[in-house]
């Protein structure tokens, strides 16, 4: 029974974890919400969003990477583990 654990259900668990580590890393992208700050940030300087707008969106984005940093946190710690 173990070899058939070590043979099968070993490699499937590490892919369905490699899986998991992908969409959560395309999901918490930092960088990508620290460009939506930007372009949030341009568009109120170029006159495309009112200040209203634009103080509430950056909320929302900066929100979004504070969460987004923590899952990238507890991601990296996980990965240190498991090395």
């Amino acid at each position: 029974m173990f070899l058939v654990d070590d043979l099968l259900v070993k490699p499937f668990l590490s892919l369905l974890d490699i899986l998991h580590t992908m969409a959560l890393d395309e999901m918490y992208d930092t960088d990508a919400i620290q460009d939506d700050i930007k372009e949030n940030r341009l568009l109120y300087e170029i006159g495309e969003r009112s200040e209203e707008e634009y103080q509430q969106r950056k909320q929302e984005l900066e929100t979004q990477l504070e969460i987004a940093q923590q899952i990238q946190e507890q991601m990296r710690g996980r990965m240190e583990v498991k090395q």
